[in-house]
């Protein structure tokens, strides 16, 4: 599999330093789609906070990524829900170092979710 990274600079608005606009996936033999992953540990019991949430969900994706034989380098496309507007820095900081520094396309979304001490969640497409 190869891919590349495009990120116009001109035509579009740029991108920050921690994403692309878009990753082309050439020959792929697989993908995997994996569902909104939380930061809740092999109890089920979220992370106090903020920062023990995100490194449930960065721990709980490598475990899924692992089980599909993939690593975070897998990862093409990645989705934030955040419970309040006012994660999205920390959460950006978590994503950046959990990938290596390695920019994706990525998408943060505010919303409410189903349990009120889940802070955020993430869902992600990788590929082979």
């Amino acid at each position: 599999m190869e891919t590349r990274t495009h990120t116009p600079t001109t035509g579009v608005y740029p991108a920050t330093d921690d994403y692309a606009h878009a990753i082309e996936v050439r020959h792929p033999s697989r993908f995997l789609f994996v569902a909104g992953t939380m930061g809740l540990d092999t109890d089920g019991v979220p992370g106090p906070s903020l920062t023990e949430q995100l490194d449930l969900i960065w721990r709980n994706l490598r475990t899924i990524l692992a089980a599909a034989d993939m690593t975070v380098d897998n990862i093409v496309r990645l989705t934030s829900y955040l419970r309040d507007a006012s994660y999205a820095e920390e959460n950006a900081r978590a994503r950046t170092e959990a990938l290596g520094g390695r920019r994706i396309p990525t998408t943060a979304i505010v919303a409410e979710t189903l349990t009120e001490d889940w802070l955020v969640e993430i869902e992600i497409v990788a590929a082979a």
